[in-house]
Formats: C-alpha cells, structure tokens, sequence
C-alpha cells in the first residue's frame, strides 16, 4: 500500500511539473491553494470509502467568515478628518463662548464703574468731603441736612423762622403784619389732575420771577401728592428757583434729592442744574460739576439728547471738564 501511495504521488508531481512551470508568476497562494486539491484528490483514490478521522469531507457547509478583530470601520485618514472635524467645531463653539463671556465681563465693568462713580458722588455729597484746596465752608453744600419738623409726604418743606414781632412804641397801638402780595397763581386754567395743576400754580409764580412763593407752590404740590408724576418736575423747578435766585447751596440740596429718584423723569435735568450751581459758589466746584455731568451721562445716555446735550457741553466747557 506505502508503495502504491508513493508512485501515485510520483506521478502525479510529474505530471503537475510542467503546469507550475508554465505560469512561473502564478502567486503563492494560488499555488498552495492547488497541491492542496491534487492531494485531496489523490487521498480520495488511495481511500475511495473515505475516513472522516483523518480527512475533512469533500462537500461541507459554507460557515460565515468570522468578522476581524480591531479592523476599523474606515480608512485611517477619513478618521483623522472627522477628529479634525470635530475638534475645529468644538474650537469654533469654544471661541464663541469665549467673546460672548468677554462682552458680558466688559459690559458689567462698565456698569460697576457707572455705579460706582454714583455711589462716590452721592457719598460726597452725603458725607460733605470739601474739594482738595477748598476752604472747609464748600463742603456745606452736601451736608444733607435731616427733614425739618413739618415735612409730609417724604417731602422737604422747608419751614421759615418765625420773627418776633417789632415792639409798639409806648403809647403807640401795635404794628400789623402786611399780608402777602396777592399773586397770579391762578392764571393757569384748572385742569382734571389736580396735582398738576398744584405744580403749574408754582410754575406760574417761576414766570413771573417770584421764587420764594414759588418754591413754597412747588414744595407744597410735591407734600401733598407725594406718589405724583409732576412731584419730580416741581423738585427740578424749586431747585432751579434756588438757583435762579442766588440761594445756591439750597439749590443743590434740593437738585440732590430730586436725583434720589432715578426714574425720575427730570432726575436727568437735576444733574445739569446741580453742575450750574456748584459752578455758582464761592469758591466754585469744577471737579464737583464734571462729576455730575459724567454720572448723568453714564447713568441716561439715551436723554442727554437736544437742549439738555447743549447744557452738558456748555457746561463741561465751562467747568473744563476732560
């Protein structure tokens, strides 16, 4: 039998020589892949019943090629250009997050430096710190004085003195009290709102130049309708009545509160009056006036618009403000 496997296997090498020969770039593979099947065929002569112990049959079913392990889904730099991909997006994102976290930072620096500069003004004026080289009678101006006895409605009233009244000569009766001048408080027709009207009675007075009775008008509306939309207008125009008739530190403590109420709609104007006024006092306050001017225009840029803009710019040019 070992003599018969042998010459069949003699033989069939001899007969297979010049086939190989023939295609000498026949790749390995391929090669192998051949004498394989040529000795199966020969092993199925030599055993035509087959021994399954020793060989695998002929005919088998297909199995399903296992997958590869760590064999990747795509090619090495499509995956790198998704990873770039991925990272200049997140970049990108990163960046964005980065200038929007820069402006909002920038923009609650401005607003901490408004607040601020507001915050030292009131100060200054609240605690009566005199101007450097001032002499100590500048800082009265911003001594908020306390609410005198009389004041209704949070609002400052002022009450005056009263006088004694002259001694009569002996023999002589007593003199009278004039009454007070009668005034044109009425020129301005009555209206359905009487706290406006209340403020144009002192408006009327400021007219006619009559300051004191109009700062009693205008005092007397802002007690009586404390919660009203003219109590800010008739602030304003009593300060401006201080100012306009010499009293000038009345008329920064009464500009000063009028500030107090920053939604005030004549808050704004209060800050340009003020200015005025501290640049009326002897010696004047140019340091004090442009701070007023910066707070104003850092607290209302969108009202410092047509006269009042003017007002600002005569007045920063006055007090040679940077």
């Amino acid at each position: 039998m070992k003599k018969a496997i042998i010459a069949i296997l003699f033989l069939s090498s001899v007969a297979g020589g010049p086939l190989l020969a023939a295609d000498p770039v026949l790749p390995i593979e391929g090669r192998v892949g051949k004498l394989e099947k040529e000795m199966r065929a020969v092993q199925r002569k030599v055993f035509p019943g087959g021994a399954q112990q020793y060989f695998e049959p002929e005919i088998q079913p297909q199995a399903a090629p296992p997958a590869p392990v760590g064999m990747p889904a795509s090619s090495p730099v499509a995956d790198l250009s998704r990873r770039v991909d991925a990272l200049e997006r997140s970049l990108a994102q990163l960046t964005g997050q980065v200038e929007q976290s820069s402006y909002n930072l920038r923009k609650l620096e401005d607003q901490f430096a408004k607040m601020k500069g507001d915050a030292e003004f009131r100060l200054n004026a609240l605690e009566g710190k005199p101007a450097p080289g001032a002499a100590p009678e500048a800082s009265l101006p911003y001594v908020v004085p306390a609410a005198p006895k009389g004041t209704t409605g949070g609002a400052s009233v002022p009450v005056p003195p009263k006088s004694a009244p002259p001694k009569a000569a002996p023999g002589k009766p007593a003199p009278v009290a004039a009454a007070p001048a009668p005034t044109d408080a009425a020129a301005t027709p009555a209206s359905a709102d009487p706290g406006k009207d209340a403020y144009m009675v002192g408006y009327d007075l400021w007219t006619q130049k009559k300051y004191p009775e109009a700062i009693a008008a205008l005092h007397a509306m802002a007690a009586k309708y404390p919660k009203h939309k003219y109590v800010s207008y008739a602030r304003n125009l009593a300060g401006r009545a201080y100012l306009d008739n010499g009293q000038y530190k009345e008329a920064i403590r009464e500009l000063f509160d009028n500030t107090k109420d920053e939604a005030g709609e004549r808050a704004p104007q209060s800050y340009v009056y003020m200015a005025q006024a501290l640049m009326k006092l002897k010696p004047p306050l140019p340091e004090k006036a442009c701070q007023a001017y910066e707070v104003l225009q850092a607290k209302y840029p969108d009202k410092v618009t047509g006269p009042l803009a003017a007002l600002v710019s005569q007045g920063k040019a006055e007090a040679k403000c940077q």
